[in-house]
């Protein structure tokens, strides 16, 4: 459970040491030049300033200049900059340490700037001001005399141009997940890189150097296993623990690839016995037998003519993709199995094979294992799952046990040793611990929206782990949890508690940050109308837990901190503890002297140990029924009950939704939709003063009363009103983010022109990098219902090609440009706009993210906007001009909010 910035800088120095200048390209001879190397001179043009997670929205002042790409080194030139004393940065060049292998390469840079004086500007901007971009260029040069297929890794890196294709996204945690396929001949090639720095990820303490490094490996042109092994449970008593497996492939050919089956290698087929997740829709997954070819049906699709009456999973040419199946073990006492992947491509009848392997895993049931569930995207997750110990301190009457949810810090897998053994000291707590992935090792979106998926994801597999494995110790509660984390982990357990509060029993949030705003503000942003900002501002209310307090009222918290944690400082802890005193909400806070952000026995302390026992043991009722309480909303799709009330829908997305209950009074601000569940919500309410009779239409509405607000007037909606109707609502809801609560892969569907596949692979890249998310790439010709799709839609256009299945819709593009019609219903053409990106409904909650480009240019600015890292700040729709390219959101043409009726919010900005 370190700390991000200490995780992710260790790691770069570790390989910096490990990684020495090679000197064998100037003493070898000429016969021996390696296949693949990097150039040791770079060129260096910077620093220049850029805001905490600003950099997707353009704002790099060369675009002004015509971009770092149009620009030759100049050791004369100078360019305007606000960080050197002088007030202008210049080229500089710079020695990388290049090391060269038979098949592959990488080079590693550091960089940083003596001109600044960085100490001073920390003084007044804190850690925001060592936050700057930089470019560097370099050549990778290719030997040989053929094109060479090879992927490129980016660590550190979030943008970067190869000769003169565009590659946006990178690999800024240095993931390694899915890095570009390139096909380079031989010669050399120019690289560019485009370094922002992060305090999240290189710390704000030390000197603020950027260290990058950028690799290339060979490889062989067809499908490769993009991650040795397979993703699996471990082995309990002889059996699996849970029966999901996956293989994460990759295509690195120029032909698309569909995988026609997954068969395991050494057991009879004729004798096999596999199972099957059932669909997303059940609410469960609980295995079920099935044949031998065990390819997860979620993912299967059918828009292949040569492939109508057999199902396929196609991987299209460059594409990372996890494929689920489904396991079954060789025999009782195997010490691994293998699985053979049989595959073609797309239009060939020829078959190949492609092996993978993996030992097997044997641990006792009462100790932490490693469980695999399906996440909601439809991919293989997992999560460390600890059963209740037969000496477990339970009271006599405790038959279903709550859940215990662990979740680690930034950079840390949750198979990590560390991170179950966090919780080693007390082994015998009456509760079934859990210790969530958030899928990946930053918890994909630092616990939010996709990571959260994961965590709930989780707890619903313990149910189905008890029936598969026929555990007969106590049962699970998994609507009662104490939650708690480390770090960023700590963050998110403030985000389990504002957010599911009547599900949390009791919350640890440990040395965890507030917000991201909180934690490297966003003072070096570039100049903004203030409306445009707060949109981006707004875009984030679900975040910001400072604003969220009043949720936690009637749940006990401990907090605990290091007095001199320099990671995540002990403020954090101070301020969100006032707050909840300001809130009327139950906290003690444990400041403990001398200890930094990570120490041994961190999570069982004293205090801490106390906590668990205590409320491991609780038989406290929840939901809680308050006499008293608030809510307080920033959006309702990630928003559960408090109280048995549930805010459904905002009058404005763009401002916080807020209710205040006391007894059978309700008053709410800004609240459009509002619902009512048992038990204590079987009566009479009176809300905003109109007295509405809830036990009435319980009888017919079943568990959950919902009313609407209506002109002034709250309305019950009727049974089966809210199924047909059209109004925005559900997973529907939210910020651009909103895409990821997808159930099933998520659709990119693209033009078909070059430019295009291009930004469609790169968007399903960025989504497997930063989430693990699983996508279909399909061209506007294949017809989306043929693949089966129960995911939402990444939709990207040029020009006129868009259609549109509302004409009324407010937003339209075409070859003339954006349009919008406000607010107030007044129509605004932009025949200078270069992009769009907003959100459109589907049918069944699901969503379509529009990317649109005027021309190629455009629709690359627009794909910038698709979710990927936290605190960027996308609103519902964008619509950006060219200036947005050094400017950033203040070249935002329009950007905002739509209403419950997909119409544009009053909030929104509209130039």
């Amino acid at each position: 459970m370190h700390a991000p910035s200490h995780c992710l800088s260790l790691a770069i120095l570790l390989f910096l040491q490990l990684c020495p200048p090679c000197q064998c390209s100037i003493s070898a001879p000429l016969d021996h030049k390696p296949l693949l190397s990097f150039n040791s001179t770079w060129e260096i043009l910077g620093p220049f300033q850029i805001g905490t997670r600003e950099a997707t929205w353009g704002a790099d002042p060369l675009e002004f200049e015509g971009g770092f790409r149009n620009l030759e080194y100049d050791s004369q030139a100078s360019f305007r900059s606000s960080l050197p004393t002088t007030g202008t940065a210049h080229w500089n060049l710079t020695t990388a340490k290049t090391l060269s292998g038979s098949a592959s390469a990488n080079a590693s840079l550091s960089i940083s700037y003596s001109n600044v004086d960085w100490d001073f500007l920390k003084t007044i901007y804190g850690w925001a001001s060592v936050q700057y971009q930089t470019w560097a260029r370099g050549e990778l040069i290719v030997g040989g005399e053929d094109t060479q297929h090879i992927i490129l890794h980016t660590d550190a890196i979030l943008e970067c141009w190869i000769n003169d294709t565009h590659y946006f996204g990178g690999d800024y945690y240095s993931y390694r997940n899915a890095p570009p396929v390139l096909h380079l001949g031989p010669g050399n090639h120019r690289i560019d890189l485009r370094l922002a720095r992060d305090a999240r990820a290189f710390g704000g303490i030390l000197e603020p150097i950027t260290g990058v490094v950028v690799a290339v490996e060979q490889v062989t042109g067809n499908l490769n296993l993009a991650k040795p092994g397979i993703l699996m449970s471990d082995v309990i008593d002889g059996e699996l623990a849970t029966p999901h497996g996956s293989v994460t492939l990759r295509n690195s050919g120029t032909q698309d690839i569909e995988i026609t089956g997954i068969h395991a290698a050494n057991v009879s087929t004729s004798a096999s016995t596999s199972y099957s997740l059932l669909g997303l829709d059940t609410g469960s997954q609980m295995p079920i037998a099935r044949g031998a070819n065990d390819l997860a049906p979620e993912q299967v699709t059918d828009d292949n003519a040569e492939s109508a009456h057999e199902p396929s999973i196609v991987i299209v040419a460059g594409q990372t993709r996890p494929v689920a199946f489904n396991i079954t073990l060789p025999s009782h006492n195997a010490s691994s199995l293998a699985y053979n992947i049989t595959y073609r491509t797309v239009g060939s009848n020829k078959q190949s094979n492609l092996e993978v392997t993996q030992d097997l895993n044997y641990v006792s049931v009462y100790d932490p294992h490693k469980i695999t569930f399906l996440h909601p995207g439809g991919m293989v997750s997992y999560a460390m799952l600890r059963p209740p110990a037969k000496n477990a301190s339970c009271r006599h009457e405790q038959k279903r046990l709550p859940v215990l949810l662990a979740m680690h810090g930034a950079g840390l897998e949750a198979d990590n040793p560390m991170v179950p053994g966090a919780l080693r000291p007390v082994s015998d707590l009456c509760s079934w611990t859990v210790f969530p992935t958030g899928v990946t090792p930053w918890s994909g979106d630092d616990w939010h929206n996709w990571g959260f998926a994961d965590v709930e994801a989780a707890i619903e597999a313990i149910p189905g782990w008890i029936l598969y494995g026929n555990w007969s110790g106590p049962g699970v509660d998994t609507n009662r949890w104490i939650v708690s984390g480390h770090s960023n982990g700590g963050q998110g357990t403030w985000y389990a508690l504002t957010h599911r509060p009547d599900k949390v029993l009791a919350a640890a949030p440990v040395s965890g940050y507030a917000s991201i705003q909180k934690y490297v503000p966003y003072e070096f942003w570039q100049p903004a109308d203030p409306r445009r900002t707060s949109v981006v501002s707004a875009s984030l209310n679900s975040y910001r837990h400072e604003m969220l307090m009043a949720n936690a009222q009637g749940i006990p918290i401990r907090q605990q901190h290091g007095e001199v944690d320099d990671n995540v400082p002990a403020y954090h802890s101070r301020f969100l503890s006032q707050q909840l005193r300001l809130a009327g909400a139950n906290s003690s806070y444990n400041e403990v002297p001398d200890q930094n952000h990570y120490w041994d026995g961190v999570m069982t302390t004293p205090p801490l140990v106390d906590f668990y026992y205590n409320f491991t043991r609780s038989t406290e009722e929840l939901p809680r029924e308050l006499d008293e309480f608030n809510i307080v909303v920033g959006d309702p799709g990630d928003m559960g009950s408090k109280g048995g009330v549930r805010v459904t829908q905002l009058e404005d997305p763009g401002q916080y939704g807020r209710v205040h209950v006391r007894g059978r009074r309700v008053k709410t601000s800004n609240v459009l939709g509002i619902e009512f569940g048992h038990p204590f919500w079987t009566d009479t309410v009176v809300v905003d003063g109109q007295t509405l009779d809830l036990a009435g239409a319980a009888a017919n509405t079943g568990s959950t009363i919902q009313a609407r607000l209506s002109g002034n007037s709250w309305v019950i909606n009727t049974v089966g009103t809210t199924d047909e109707s059209t109004d925005r609502r559900g997973r529907q809801l939210g910020s651009m983010t909103a895409i990821l609560r997808t159930h099933g892969p998520i659709i990119i569907k693209h033009p078909g022109t070059v430019h295009a596949s291009h930004l469609a692979l790169q968007v399903s890249r960025n989504l497997y990098q930063y989430f693990h998310a699983d996508t279909v790439i399909l061209s506007d010709i294949a017809d989306t219902a043929s693949a089966n799709a129960t995911g939402n839609v990444i939709h990207l256009s040029i020009g006129d090609g868009l259609t549109s299945a509302d004409p009324d819709f407010p937003i339209q593009a075409s070859t003339s440009g954006a349009s919008l019609r406000d607010s107030r219903g007044r129509e605004q053409l932009y025949d200078n706009s270069q992009g769009a990106a907003w959100l459109r409904p589907l049918d069944g909650e699901r969503l379509e993210l529009v990317l649109w480009g005027a021309d190629e240019e455009g629709l690359r600015q627009a794909a910038r906007l698709v979710p990927m890292l936290t605190g960027v700040g996308q609103p519902d729709f964008v619509i950006l001009g060219e200036e947005t390219k050094w400017k950033g959101i203040e070249g935002a043409l329009a950007l905002g909010f739509f209403n419950s009726q997909w119409q544009v919010t009053a909030s929104s900005f509209v130039s």
